[in-house]
Parts: C-alpha cells; structure tokens; sequence
C-alpha cells in the first residue's frame, strides 16, 4: 500500500501539467494561425507531442504503482522506460519535421504578426515553467522525458519571443524559419540522448557510471571471497539497479555462506547503491563434487 501512495504525488503533479498543457496547446495554435509564425505553429506542435508524452507518463507512473504478481515479478516497472523511448521517437521525428518545414519556408518567407507572436511565446513560456516547476525533483527516466519536452519547449518560447523582436526590429521574415529550424535541432539531440539511455536500460546494460570492474573488485574484498565470475549488473527500470553472479569462497577463511552473502549486499549497497542482489556462493571443490557425482 505505501508503494501506491510513494507515485501519488507525481501522478498529482503530472494531472496539473497536462491540464496546464492542454490550455495553452490552444492558446499557442490560435496565435500561431493569427500571426502566421511557422516558429510559434511548431512550439505547438512540440506542445501537442508534450501533451501525449504527459499522458504517457502518467498512465506509466500509475502502471508502475502496481504491485508485482506471479506473471510479472517486477510489476510493471519497465513501463517507464517503454514510455522514454516512445517519447525520444516521438520527438526526433517532429524534431525532423520542423527542420524541413523550416528550411521551406526560408525559402518562401510569408509576412508574421511579430506582437501577437511575442505574446503568445511569453504566456507559453510561463506555462513551459510552471510545469518544469510541479515536475521537479523526480529524477526517474520518464518523468526526465517529461520534463526534456518541456524544456525543449521552454526552448522553443524563447526562441520565438527573440525571434519576433529581432522580426519587428529588422523586418526580415526569415528569422521565424531560423529560429524554428535552431529549435528543432536541439530538441533533436536531446531526445537522441533519452533514446540511447532508454535504449540501454532495455538492453539490460550496466547503468551509466557504474562500472563492472569495479563492482567485481568490491565484492572480491569481502573476507573469504577468492573468485566472482558470471557477474551481471542492468537496471530494472530508473534508479533500480540490480545484480546477478556466482561467487567463490575459501571455506577455511570465509564466514558462514549467509554471513559472506550479507557482507556482500552491504557492500553493494553502501558503495553503488544496489540493493537488489542474486548470489550463488561456491565452495572451490565444487567441480569435483559433481565430477564424482557423475
């Protein structure tokens, strides 16, 4: 039950952001078609990705809350990462759109409304914070995805706001293009980064900064250990990592098999913060046995 109620706070959070996101996707779309900016047309169109990234999340975030049952003993913890890499795609291929829609319109220029443009971006901007605001301080992979749609659209609000004074200073009208185009570009290599990490997470890679030499050598250092082999590290899902192997002990110098194992996980947690472990102690005779045996 405590599980349940740990997500309910985000899953609160995230409600308000969408509402919040949903209000000024309109507001944004109507100030794009009045003034003609293809740079405010496409901070919406990122709003529109944010607003089913959002909803995304929040089905996961409630997804994640359920307890793990015989068919799925982890629960449904990987949501979360299936839910990040469904949100890097998204926004590459509109990060990919807007590049090209930017680069035709270079080329064609229309005429825009650089004060309604400047309007808009600043109440969308408000919006962009406010929800990076309710969203901060989880650090869980789909709540940073979240939270990068909403950067790259605070991004985007910026953009604009400088675009349409630069417009109004200059009357040049290719500016809009650019600065959709600049926009585009680094929402593309942001979103390319959440893709690799989910990416890995689902590859069961070892999590970033952890290195397996190192874990290897810490559990080599528990009195009586004299080998580790079959050793695997991967994430069950954003801060959850876990850890698999065979150790070998020394009968003579280790302790009892459930004292070696509990200095082991307390090394493991202490030093790389894995408190999920799967150990198989071995004794250096135990080839031999099953030699005999056989």
């Amino acid at each position: 039950m405590s599980h349940r109620h740990a997500h309910s706070p985000t899953t609160r959070r995230l409600t308000l952001v969408i509402a919040l996101t949903a209000a000024f996707l309109l507001i944004e779309t109507a100030g794009g078609v009045i003034s003609r900016s293809l740079a405010l047309l496409s901070d919406a169109g990122h709003m529109l990705t944010d607003l089913l990234a959002l909803v995304l999340s929040l089905m996961a975030a409630r997804f994640a809350s359920l307890p793990p049952n015989p068919a799925k003993t982890y629960g449904y913890r990987r949501l979360e990462i299936l839910t990040a890499l469904v949100n890097g795609t998204v926004l590459v291929l509109v990060a990919g759109l807007l590049v090209w829609r930017a680069g035709v319109r270079f080329f064609h220029p229309v005429e825009v409304a650089a004060p309604t443009m400047i309007g808009v971006a600043v109440l969308g901007l408000g919006a962009n914070l406010a929800g990076l605001w309710l969203l901060s301080g989880d650090e869980g992979l789909n709540i940073r995805g979240a939270r990068m749609h909403l950067w790259g659209d605070a991004l985007s609000s910026i953009g604009v706001v400088l675009g349409s004074i630069a417009i109004g200073l200059t009357g040049w009208f290719r500016i809009d293009s650019v600065v959709a185009g600049v926009v585009a570009v680094v929402i593309a290599f942001g979103a390319l980064r959440l893709v690799r990490e989910a990416i890995d997470v689902l590859l069961e890679a070892a999590p970033a900064g952890l290195a397996l030499v190192e874990v290897e050598r810490v559990i080599r250092e528990v009195p009586g250990v004299t080998e580790v082999h079959d050793l695997h590290v991967w994430s069950i899902t954003t801060g959850l990592p876990a850890l698999s192997g065979h150790v070998q002990v020394d009968p003579a110098a280790a302790a009892t098999p459930d004292a070696t194992l509990a200095c082991i996980a307390a090394a493991l947690r202490d030093r790389f913060g894995i408190t999920h472990s799967t150990l198989q102690i071995e004794t250096a005779d135990l080839g031999a046995r099953c030699d005999v045996a056989h």
